[in-house]
């Protein structure tokens, strides 16, 4: 069975892109890949990102073939997108990158937080879209593997004072800061929009880039069939919609993953 949609990230960030997508297109077929055999990729070199994303694409296409593969991963995105389109010609791809240009079309004071990956936040696609699009601004830029671990490692079943208690750090780094826009860099992060935004009172607007990256995926799956003429999917499994697989877990994770797609009303599809 041939997917519509394929997503993409190191673990679970991607999740809420893939639920937002199919709210604006029930119809659509999802299927969702955490590579966690190689998370955390924001601690990776650009090389090391490419090379395990390139991976996890083949791996993708071997299984589901999709029309259209969303990478909902602004570290690979900005690290690796464009050869991941020079290797993958054939399959249309779109990209999550951090959401610069709609911080700061909303930003009043000009000051805005950017919270993500250190290798997003030092990555030089990113300064160029701060040069492009908020060059006007002041981007305080916070590189935070320590809450992209939490999320992905321990936020499902941790306490509410836990989980304030690791946001906490960050929005105190853009308050002291004067930021009125604040960033969610990394995909993991749309998991604690609502938190994010509730702590940070109403003096901060937080920005993600959900709505753009879907709305970009429907226009471009609806322009372009893919690779393969519609209904050849032979030589592909079968699967249910909005799958979750991984590519590593222990017995003590894939519960928690399993856990984690009941609340989500997703289905576990295992590891592959």
């Amino acid at each position: 069975m041939r997917a519509d949609f394929a997503f993409l990230d190191s673990g679970t960030g991607g999740i809420p892109y893939m639920l937002d997508l199919k709210k604006k297109n029930p119809a659509a077929l999802c299927v969702y890949l955490g590579d966690t055999g190689h998370f955390p990729y924001g601690e990776k070199s650009p090389s090391e990102v490419l090379e395990c994303a390139s991976e996890s694409v083949s791996l993708i296409r071997r299984r589901w073939n999709p029309r259209t593969l969303v990478i909902a991963c602004n570290t690979i995105s900005v690290a690796a997108l464009r050869d991941l389109r020079l290797r993958f010609p054939d399959l249309p791809i779109v990209g999550t990158v951090p959401a610069i240009r709609l911080a700061a079309r909303v930003s009043r004071n000009r000051r805005i937080g950017f919270l993500a990956t250190n290798a997003t936040v030092s990555h030089p696609y990113s300064q160029r879209l701060i040069d492009d699009y908020a060059g006007d601004c002041r981007v305080f830029r916070r590189g935070d593997p320590d809450l992209v671990s939490f999320i992905e490692n321990s936020f499902f079943r941790s306490t509410a004072g836990e989980k304030t208690a690791a946001c906490l750090p960050s929005i105190e780094f853009f308050r002291k800061n004067c930021c009125d826009t604040v960033i969610l860099g990394c995909t993991h992060f749309t998991h604690i929009a609502d938190l994010y935004q509730r702590l940070c009172g109403g003096q901060i607007r937080v920005v993600d880039s959900r709505d753009g990256v879907s709305n970009q995926a429907i226009r471009v799956e609806e322009g372009n069939p893919g690779p393969f003429p519609p209904g050849n999917d032979s030589g592909f499994g079968d699967f249910e919609d909005l799958s979750f697989f991984v590519t590593a877990a222990s017995e003590i994770q894939a519960e928690e993953y399993r856990a984690l797609c009941e609340k989500c009303s997703i289905p576990w599809g295992g590891v592959v």
